[in-house]
């Protein structure tokens, strides 16, 4: 099942809408930089993501390049929805 990258930017969107008080980021700005995010909630960020599009976030995919935008995580996610599991 492919997911949009606009549907996966606007889940985001409403996931960040929750966690920062309404102070979502853009889809290019980096949110760790920025200060939006922390350890606990990259956490759940990722817990997020596992969840909503049925991944499994492996150990060697916890690169913070990958979950520091949303652009980032829409393409991690697209990326691990069409890669076979291991």
């Amino acid at each position: 099942m492919d997911c949009p990258p606009a549907e996966i930017i606007a889940d985001l969107r409403d996931f960040f809408a929750g966690v920062t008080a309404g102070n979502a980021p853009e889809p290019d700005q980096d949110y760790f930089a920025l200060g939006l995010v922390n350890s606990l909630l990259a956490l759940e960020l990722v817990a997020f993501v596992e969840r909503r599009y049925g991944i499994t976030v492996e150990v060697e995919d916890l690169d913070l390049d990958n979950f520091r935008t949303m652009n980032r995580v829409s393409e991690f996610v697209r990326t691990k929805r069409t890669v076979p599991s291991r």
